[in-house]
């Protein structure tokens, strides 16, 4: 009989421990991903099953942001859950940038990963880190357990000679001299003077597993999901962050002889080779999500899909449509992005959601689900969106929101829209209702000059909360 009972307790103590367990987090991460390039955003081109699945299981936000038009500085608030502007994080690392010892995610600064581990998480990043390049920036050093990936602001997919792809690069000048555009023998390179030279991406950029430089053999969306199915595989048994920020779509544009097969119908080469990274991401998410049904997690890990900003479309052909702008404007189509989230279970099964939100309630919600304590010294800029999703709360999770990219600046307020998009140091504000003008194509600022007043009084009021630039690219 006391064998019995004491079974029963250690049974009861399992059972107990197990259902309080906080709920894992996986966050997918695209990269320079446009809003309308889902299947579930009205793309009928590029079938996107896998990545669409998570909205049918799931939310669909229509009104989801990030707070930068570029990878860097979105990063930065997307592990912080602040806007990146209040410790001084602008611009993007570039170039021989990515090596400053200034240029990087402030040791000051705790992410996600460090708030994650003190309520007991293991916390993995796969795939591109791109907050800072030298030692004290490494992500060990930031909350991460384990890292596979690359720490600048790209790479390419498979290194020279390419092997098995179609790749597209950007260069000033074509072989022979001439501009437009170059295609080798094979028609497996193909050269564009239509932006510049491509950035080289791989100097002092290696791929590394934890610390160390490792050659990868593998396509690297492949080996991303490759080592983000493995981690799962590994921690399944315990509560896990896995940040898994592909790099794709990102440039140098590549896409394996599968994936140019599977869209041959598609008659730019250019779009063909777009189609391509995007479908075989599509199929790496596939996988990440099979592992999560395989070893019966869905029911208690919440994911995200996020973009970490808009498209370029010159440069990728990735469309914001109906949107206006792309990455590095401050226009809806550089910070407004596909946003998706799944809780099988907890959240609605097939939810649209039309409300603003933005990618720093990610860490919110990860902190609220977590039990994770913050500091209270520093001011969060995020909500925790579970309420809002369930229908617990009914009113919008935002009211404002606010970006700073330079001289760039904007600001939501309920459905109105300030900003200021400059051209070489030179811009006035602009209004727009977004209620009645997605496209932000009827300029309402002369119209509405005390809707521009109160909208420019509440910038200069967040604006007054936020630090000068801590580094400039342009030392």
């Amino acid at each position: 009989m006391r064998k019995l009972l004491l079974l029963s307790v250690f049974a009861f103590a399992v059972f107990t421990q197990a259902a309080e367990r906080p709920p894992n987090v996986v966050l997918l991460f695209a990269d320079d991903l446009g809003y309308g390039e889902l299947s579930c955003q009205g793309n009928p081109e590029i079938p996107t099953p896998h990545i669409d699945s998570i909205a049918a299981n799931g939310i669909r936000f229509t009104q989801g942001y990030v707070t930068a038009a570029f990878c860097s500085a979105s990063r930065a608030g997307l592990m912080t859950g602040r806007y990146q502007t209040r410790f001084g994080y602008e611009f993007n690392p570039t170039g021989a940038h990515n090596e400053d010892p200034d240029a990087g995610l402030p040791p000051s600064e705790k992410t996600m990963a460090d708030m994650l581990a003190n309520a007991g998480y293991v916390n993995g990043l796969v795939g591109k880190w791109h907050l800072g390049g030298t030692a004290k920036y490494h992500p060990f050093r930031r909350g991460f357990d384990e890292f596979f990936g690359f720490l600048h602001e790209g790479h390419y997919f498979v290194p020279p000679p390419y092997r098995g792809t179609t790749t597209w690069l950007r260069r000033k000048v074509l072989p022979g001299g001439g501009k437009g555009r170059w295609t080798s023998k094979d028609g497996r390179t193909i050269y564009s003077t239509h932006l510049g030279n491509e950035p080289d991406y791989d100097a002092d950029n290696p791929i590394y597993r934890a610390g160390q430089p490792v050659k990868e053999e593998n396509y690297l969306t492949d080996a991303f999901t490759r080592e983000a199915v493995d981690f799962i595989d590994r921690n399944a048994d315990r509560p896990f962050f896995l940040y898994l920020a592909y790099n794709a779509v990102h440039s140098p544009m590549q896409a394996t002889d599968k994936y140019m097969k599977r869209f041959a119908h598609v008659e730019d080469v250019h779009r063909r080779i777009f189609a391509g990274m995007l479908a075989n991401m599509d199929d790496s998410v596939g996988m990440v999500l099979e592992k999560l049904r395989k070893e019966k997690l869905e029911e208690n890990t919440l994911v995200f899909f996020i973009s970490d900003n808009g498209g370029p479309t010159a440069e990728l052909t990735s469309s914001n449509l109906p949107l206006r702008g792309g990455k590095g404007t401050v226009y809806e189509g550089g910070i407004r992005v596909p946003f998706l989230a799944q809780w099988k279970g907890t959240l609605p099964k097939g939810k649209v959601y039309r409300q603003p939100v933005i990618s720093l309630d990610v860490f919110a919600t990860a902190a609220a689900l977590s039990k994770a304590s913050l500091p209270k010294s520093k001011t969060f800029d995020g909500v925790n969106l579970i309420p809002y999703l369930t229908g617990e709360k009914k009113e919008r999770p935002h009211q404002k929101l606010f970006w700073r990219i330079g001289n760039r600046a904007a600001l939501r307020l309920g459905d109105w829209k300030l900003l200021r998009q400059t051209k070489h140091g030179k811009g006035s504000w602009e209004l727009y209702d977004l209620n009645k003008d997605l496209g932000e194509k009827t300029n309402l600022a002369s119209k509405q000059p005390a809707k521009l007043e109160e909208l420019q009084t509440a910038w200069e009021k967040m604006n007054a909360e936020m630090i000068d630039p801590v580094w400039s690219p342009k030392r």
